[in-house]
């Protein structure tokens, strides 16, 4: 519990981590709002339209400060040196890894289950007329793979930025390439069947905004396989975070 309380101090401590957990608030209901008036407005020209999908998509950019926030806290103590004192309190480093992860895990949780239903509630009321019908089946699923996938994706960042021990380093691999270019580079053809299995296609089939198998753009395969993917690519981040954490110096 002790370790918990001290990584739980460093979060707080630390303004710019704060802020990223803000901004995934901001990003997630704001974008949901903005995208949800703007269908609404031209709903006679919109093709495949789907409310649940429309209120979530505000997520596609939350997720990168939670992807920031994980970066951070794991990187603010690489580039500050305090790494080198909390190891010397905590020589056994896999209690401080898996107290630091845990942590990074439960704060992105908190933060994400009442961004995605706060995302939901104002697109919904944003569609008006528009809005899912009452009772519909892929709501809930929808929902709690949202509320799944952020922490995992948060997860999945700080293991890269342990791996690499640097904030700017494991940014400038995840945003541009795990993102911007998975989902740039995701519909070509030739790439997609190998693309759709990178953590962040898994993720978007898993919140129902790839739009199913069957879609013309979502990857072949369903919710349950893409969290399966998800997982395994947050594991083999926190694994070969730990392994690097376990072998090099501070």
């Amino acid at each position: 519990m002790n370790l918990l309380a001290a990584e739980w101090i460093k979060v707080r401590s630390v303004r710019s981590t704060l802020w990223t957990l803000l901004a995934t608030i901001g990003l997630a209901v704001g974008l949901s709002a903005f995208v949800a008036a703007n269908f609404r407005a031209n709903i006679e020209r919109v093709q495949n339209f789907d409310p649940i999908v429309t209120s979530l998509y505000g997520l596609t950019l939350a997720q990168l400060a939670l992807v920031v926030f994980g970066v951070l806290t794991v990187g603010s103590e690489y580039a500050s040196g305090s790494i080198r004192p909390t190891l010397a309190a905590v020589p056994r480093r896999g209690r401080f890894y898996a107290a630091k992860t845990a942590v990074i895990g439960l704060v992105a949780l908190a933060v994400s289950a009442p961004s995605v239903l706060a995302a939901f509630v104002v697109g919904q009321h944003a569609l008006g007329p528009y809005a899912v019908a009452a009772g519909d089946p892929d709501t809930v699923p929808a929902l709690l793979g949202a509320t799944a996938y952020l922490p995992l994706i948060c997860l999945f960042a700080a293991g890269v930025a342990t791996m690499v021990r640097s904030s700017a380093i494991a940014l400038g691999v995840l945003v541009p390439v795990l993102f911007l270019g998975s989902q740039g580079l995701g519909n070509v053809p030739g790439l997609r069947p190998v693309l759709q299995y990178l953590p962040d296609q898994a993720g978007m089939e898993l919140m129902r905004i790839a739009g199913g198998p069957d879609s013309r753009f979502g990857p072949a395969y369903g919710p349950g396989v893409a969290l399966v993917i998800l997982v395994g690519w947050t594991v083999a981040a926190l694994v070969g975070g730990f392994l690097v954490l376990r072998r090099r110096d501070a």
